[in-house]
């Protein structure tokens, strides 16, 4: 420190000591926030199903975690917080705090929420920071091996000639449920649905011939498809499953069923609040696991398909759940179905 000018009295000691430390503190500062920020992730990342084990979200999220690791790396640990149609690990992410730790891997159940429940804690809108949307499913409608579906008009004229047709769904607000509403439009013919606590006990009761038909991911039936214990009628998309075990079976618009196509898409979602820097980077990584040969082949065996578009940016992510709230408010409303 130079001595003071003349008629200039010294600064106190004890100042020039906080001016001191303070210069030290700036500089430090300087130096760590750039290493902290860079640094993410620096422990565990917790990626919330909720749903329960088994199904095929949590295989998909546990495929996912696995190309995350050496892309962040950092270990992403896949937890399970499954009940009330997914909305338990919803409301779980909602809370967590926002600082790239806690994920949330959730399908349309995002967008078909806030028409299908009178009570939701959860706004899907509002609470998170859309990350990227990664694969989709097309669905299939499958009927038990004796039903004649060979055409829509040996369908229609089966359905005709039964007392009733029961129509299996996994429970309200499932893929298969909603899928079911929509055929039901398109048909303009009433079934008897029959709601399951999941997937697995609807198929069940297909397989011994208690229920006629039902609409299902590709990945759920695709084993018994294989099988032969029960046969693949439509695929609610337009174009042919290429390279895959469904790739001979028509879509339901050239079956004679005019709908929209239907996909249940599935993307990654992080707390309101969670830095822009932190978005960026699992994005980012988020691509790489799409574009990994490995994903895209387990994903292709399953009949899903990897997203490629503007869908798998936040932005592109975050219009197209603005796009499907209101695409699934409409028939959801006419179907007159709520949940609690």
């Amino acid at each position: 420190m130079p001595p003071p000018l003349p008629g200039q009295r010294p600064a106190p000691a004890r100042l020039l000591g906080l001016a001191g430390g303070l210069t030290v503190l700036l500089a430090t500062l300087a130096l760590t926030a750039p290493a902290a920020l860079a640094a993410y992730p620096e422990r565990p990342v917790t990626l919330i199903v909720p749903y329960a084990a088994g199904g095929p979200m949590d295989k998909l999220a546990r495929q996912v975690a696995a190309q995350l690791n050496p892309l962040l790396k950092q270990t992403v640990v896949v937890v399970n917080q499954g009940g009330a149609g997914g909305n338990i690990g919803t409301a779980a992410a909602k809370r967590a705090a926002p600082d790239g730790y806690t994920l949330l891997l959730d399908h349309v159940h995002m967008a078909t929420a806030p028409s299908l429940y009178r009570k939701l804690d959860v706004d899907p809108v509002n609470d998170f920071e859309p990350l990227g949307v990664i694969a989709e499913s097309p669905l299939v409608l499958i009927a038990r091996p004796d039903v004649p579906a060979a055409s829509l008009g040996d369908l229609l004229r089966w359905m005709a000639r039964q007392p009733q047709v029961t129509l299996a769904n996994a429970g309200v607000g499932s893929a298969s449920h909603l899928c079911g509403l929509l055929l039901q439009n398109a048909l303009k013919i009433r079934m008897t649905t029959v709601p399951y606590r999941g997937t697995g006990p609807a198929m069940i009761d297909m397989l011994s011939g208690q229920v006629d038909l039902m609409c299902d991911l590709t990945a759920n039936a695709l084993p018994q498809i294989q099988a032969a214990k029960v046969q693949a009628v439509a695929l609610t998309v337009d174009d042919p499953l290429t390279g895959t075990p469904l790739a001979h079976v028509p879509s339901l618009r050239s079956f004679g069923i005019d709908q929209t196509p239907i996909t249940i898409w599935y993307g990654l979602y992080a707390p309101r609040g969670t830095s822009s820097a932190v978005v960026q980077t699992v994005s980012s990584a988020l691509r790489g696991v799409v574009a990994s040969p490995a994903f895209r082949q387990q994903q292709q065996d399953a009949g899903i398909r990897p997203v490629d578009d503007n869908r798998l940016t936040p932005q592109g992510h975050r219009q197209y759940l603005h796009t499907e709230i209101r695409r699934w408010a409409d028939p959801i409303k006419a179907a007159a179905v709520y949940a609690d």
